[in-house]
């Protein structure tokens, strides 16, 4: 399987720079797990599972997580200012 490399990138920079998006996605994704565990996950545990209330804030801590984040990429990648 070939790689598409862009122009003036060596496969060694492709490579570095495939191994820090996926250590940055590592750490979103532990960072959003920790945020809505802490957020809607009762401290003391009564059940084994979830219950509907602790589901629904998740679904929902989630979501809004990934908005964000979402948001936040697309200022950073056009070099712009958030609106205020």
């Amino acid at each position: 399987m070939a790689a598409n490399i862009p122009a003036g990138i060596d496969k060694e920079q492709a490579f570095g720079m495939a191994e820090t998006e996926m250590e940055y996605r590592v750490e979103l994704f532990n960072r959003l797990a920790q945020t809505c565990f802490n957020k809607c996950v009762d401290k003391r545990y009564k059940e084994a599972e979830l219950n509907m209330g602790e589901n629904s804030c998740i679904d929902r801590c989630v979501s809004k997580y990934w908005q964000v984040n979402s948001m936040i990429g697309q200022i950073l990648s056009a070099g712009g200012r958030p609106p205020m």
